[in-house]
C-alpha cells in the first residue's frame, strides 16, 4: 500500500478509533461535587438510575432530577518539530455542554421504575489551523443514552436493579480541504446494560455494586486528502472503525458517622485492555495496531456535611489510572493518562419537596506523547474543569 495512505490511515485511526475513550462520571448531578465518591451506594436523587438502579427503592414515590453542565480546560498540543510551516495547534479543548434528566417512581411497595436521558462519554477537540489540519482539524464524538430501569426491594436491607441503555453515537471529523473546511460525520445506535445491588450492612453503613456492559459503535467515513507538495495527487480514504466504551464494575460504600457527617468511597475497574488491539479498514485493507491499552482502576473518597436541615456540603477526590501502557505512545485525539479529580459543591433544600445544587471540579491529566510522524508532539499537563447545577423535585 502507498506509504502516504498508510500514514493517513494511522492518523485517522488515532483520531477516530479512541475518540470516546474518556469515560466521564460527570453528568451534571450531585455526584460531580463528590468526584463520584459513593456513587453506587449514595442513592439520594433520581440519578441513581445511572449509578446504581437498585437505589431507586430508597427514593420517594415520584422524583425528578435534572442537571446542566459545562466542561472546558486546557489541552495544549505542541509539535516536536514546530516551525512556521509546522505550526502547533495549542489548546485543543473548547467548552463542551452537557445535560441530564432522570425520573423515578414506585410501582408498588417492592418495585420501582425509572427512565433517564444523559451523556457520560465523548469528547470534542479543535486543533484549528495547524500543520496537520488536512488530516484533522476538529473531531467530536458524543453519545446520548435513553435508559429505562427497574428495581426490586428484596428485603428491608437488600435491593437489586437493572437498566438498559439505548445509546446514540455521533462522530464528526473536520479537515482542511484545499483551504476550505470539510466536515464528515456518521452515527450509530448501540445497546448496553447495567445491573446493581444495594445493601444496608448496618443502620449507618450501606454498600452498592454496579456492573455496566460495554458499548460498541460502528462508524464509516469516506474522505479525500490532498497535500500541497503533491497537488496532482488525491487520496481516497474509506474509513471503517469502531468506537468503544468498556464494561466496568463500581463498588461503593457510604457510612453515616453522625447526623451531620457521612464518609463515602469507591473502587472501580474498566476493561480497556479488551480494545488494546483494534483494527481499522482503509480502502478495504485491514491494518493491525499494536496493543497499547490496559485496564484502568478508579478510587475515590468523599465527605458530606449537613450543618442544618437546609444545607448539604460535598467534597471529594478521585484517581483513575491511565488506559495506556506507556504515556510515550498515545492517540492524538485522546490526551489522557493518570487522572486526578478534586471537587466540591453544595445542595440547598428550597422546600421539603425540592432542592437545588451546584458543583465544580478540577481534573488533572498526566502528560502524554504522540509518536505519529510527521506530527509527533506532546500534551503537556492537560487539565479540565466542570461546572454544573442540578435540581430535584419529589411529589
Amino acid at each position: 500500500m502507498n506509504k502516504n495512505i498508510i500514514l493517513i490511515s494511522g492518523m485517522l485511526f488515532s483520531t477516530v478509533g479512541h475518540a470516546s475513550a474518556l469515560y466521564f462520571y460527570e453528568t451534571g448531578t450531585e455526584d460531580t461535587a463528590l468526584a463520584g465518591a459513593g456513587q453506587a451506594a449514595r442513592a439520594q436523587d433520581a440519578a441513581t438510575l445511572l449509578t446504581n438502579p437498585a437505589g431507586m427503592t430508597r427514593l420517594p414515590d415520584h422524583k425528578v432530577t435534572t442537571g446542566l453542565q459545562a466542561m472546558g480546560g486546557d489541552i495544549p498540543y505542541t509539535l516536536n518539530n514546530a516551525s512556521v510551516e509546522q505550526q502547533s495547534p495549542g489548546n485543543a479543548m473548547k467548552v463542551f455542554p452537557n445535560a441530564s434528566l432522570f425520573y423515578t417512581q414506585h410501582l408498588n411497595d417492592t418495585v420501582s421504575a425509572g427512565i433517564g436521558l444523559y451523556s457520560n462519554y465523548g469528547l470534542g477537540i479543535d486543533f484549528g489551523d495547524w500543520a496537520g489540519d488536512r488530516l484533522i482539524k476538529k473531531s467530536t464524538m458524543v453519545a446520548m443514552t435513553l435508559s429505562p430501569g427497574v428495581a426490586w426491594k428484596l428485603s428491608d436491607r437488600v435491593s437489586v436493579g437493572a437498566a438498559a441503555g439505548l445509546n446514540y453515537g455521533f462522530l464528526s471529523l473536520t479537515r482542511n480541504n484545499d483551504g476550505n473546511d470539510r466536515t464528515q460525520h456518521d452515527h450509530d445506535w448501540a445497546m448496553n446494560y447495567r445491573l446493581g445491588l444495594l445493601m444496608d450492612l448496618t443502620d449507618q453503613t450501606r454498600a452498592g455494586i454496579t456492573w455496566t456492559s460495554k458499548t460498541d459503535y460502528h462508524f464509516n467515513i469516506d474522505g479525500k486528502v490532498r497535500f500541497p507538495n503533491q497537488p496532482n495527487l488525491e487520496y481516497d480514504l474509506p474509513l471503517s472503525t469502531q468506537v468503544h466504551a468498556p464494561q466496568q464494575v463500581m463498588f461503593s460504600l457510604v457510612h453515616d458517622i453522625s447526623q451531620q457527617w457521612s464518609l463515602m468511597g469507591d473502587l472501580g475497574w474498566q476493561d480497556w485492555s479488551q480494545f488494546g488491539s483494534p483494527q481499522i479498514q482503509v480502502n478495504g485493507h485491514t491494518s493491525d495496531r499494536t496493543n497499547r491499552l490496559q485496564d484502568t482502576w478508579h478510587t475515590a473518597l468523599g465527605v458530606q456535611y449537613r450543618p442544618d436541615e437546609q444545607w448539604r456540603i460535598n467534597a471529594g477526590v478521585a484517581f483513575d489510572s491511565s488506559p495506556y501502557k506507556t504515556q510515550s505512545d498515545v492517540a492524538l485525539s485522546l490526551p489522557t493518562g493518570d487522572e486526578w479529580r478534586f471537587a466540591t459543591g453544595a445542595q440547598y433544600q428550597i422546600t421539603p419537596a425540592s432542592n437545588i445544587g451546584f458543583a465544580v471540579e478540577y481534573l488533572h491529566m498526566q502528560s502524554a506523547n504522540v509518536k505519529s510522524d510527521p506530527f509527533a508532539g506532546e500534551y503537556k499537563n492537560p487539565w479540565l474543569w466542570f461546572a454544573s447545577v442540578n435540581y430535584s423535585y419529589q411529589f
